[in-house]
């Protein structure tokens, strides 16, 4: 217990030195730009620009001023949320995320466990049957579905679900629900709609909002579950053929014992990576998916932010992803630990 409560202090240590150098990268960035185009980052109504206002902007923020006094008035306005103002939602980048990453939050909650669960299952059934019914079955499913694009998929279940059989529409609320969560009597605890209808007593808003999730997290499961499956068949194979399945083999334990407790414990550290970048990258949005289903959440945000040069929604979004992928990895390590213990040793 002590040398795995020190491996998590080190990594705690290390995410403190990558997130300085990650906004470091950040920040440098927009110093490639001369101090009369980042003077617009801090202006809100384009419009009416004149050069006196752009002078006057970079005399008050000192855009002259040397690379490190910048960097430190930056970093301070970021810690206290200011990300700077957004053109193409005409808001500030903080509020933008805030209201758009909950749509997000909504598909990945019920599509990563799914996508987790079942590669890894697939993937250990795959290993342990090697070349047989169930290995061929899920190796087809992996290929067709790593091949599928995702707007394609999407289309098709649309076309059929909502199209034909006026099931599942697409958007991330009804009409009905959407005015609803807007209305003074709704209190927004959370921001998300599939939990904060549940903290209201308003189940059916909670069931809208299962309802409009569905075909938007098949597309990604079906697709994002293939690279996981043929992952996880490939480790679990490699740890089937290790000395010490044979040695547990030939000390007489059962089948199941030899696969779920040895096998598959080893099999799993290269998943597990894998596991946390895919979450990660989920969490920093869907840009395809939500765009084809009319989502609104965080990657269909950024997406129209970039095709409308909106900087600071751009850094704002790389500063998001950033954190995620840097938790994400110390996640990762603290798992490896749990899986094999002698990695807190090293």
């Amino acid at each position: 217990m002590t040398s795995l409560i020190a491996y998590i202090t080190r990594r705690l240590i290390f995410l403190i030195f990558v997130l300085i150098g990650v906004t470091l990268m950040i920040f440098a960035i927009t110093m490639l730009f001369s101090p009369e185009i980042r003077a617009y980052l801090y202006i809100r109504n384009i419009q009416h620009v004149t050069p006196d206002v752009i002078r006057s902007v970079i005399e008050k923020y000192g855009l002259n001023d040397p690379f490190y006094l910048q960097f430190s008035r930056w970093l301070g306005q970021v810690l206290q949320g200011n990300l700077g103002w957004s053109q193409s939602s005409a808001q500030p980048v903080a509020e933008a995320i805030l209201t758009r990453w909950p749509y997000t939050f909504e598909i990945v909650i019920f599509a990563a466990p799914l996508i987790i669960f079942f590669g890894i299952y697939l993937g250990v059934q795959a290993g342990v049957h090697r070349n047989g019914i169930i290995d061929h079955v899920t190796r087809v499913f992996s290929i067709i579905g790593y091949s599928l694009p995702s707007f394609w998929l999407g289309l098709l279940l649309l076309s059929v679900f909502y199209g034909k059989l006026g099931w599942l529409p697409p958007g991330a609320l009804s009409y009905e629900a959407e005015q609803a969560v807007h209305a003074s009597s709704f209190v927004r605890y959370t921001h998300i709609d599939l939990i904060d209808g549940i903290l209201n007593g308003q189940f059916w808003i909670t069931l809208d909002v299962l309802k409009h999730v569905i075909l938007p997290v098949i597309v990604i499961v079906v697709i994002d579950i293939a690279v996981l499956v043929r992952v996880m068949r490939s480790s679990m194979l490699e740890s089937l053929s290790k000395q010490y399945v044979t040695a547990a083999r030939a000390k007489g334990l059962d089948e199941k014992t030899v696969i779920y407790k040895h096998a598959r414990r080893n099999a799993l550290i290269p998943v597990a990576t894998l596991s946390g970048m895919l979450v990660a990258g989920l969490l920093g949005g869907l840009v395809i998916t939500e765009t084809v289903f009319g989502f609104g959440g965080l990657g269909q945000w950024a997406a129209s932010a970039a095709i409308g040069l909106d900087v600071p929604a751009v850094l704002g979004y790389a500063m998001l992803s950033a954190l995620l992928f840097v938790i994400a990895n110390l996640i990762v390590d603290i798992m490896y630990a749990y899986i094999d213990p002698r990695i807190r040793l090293e």
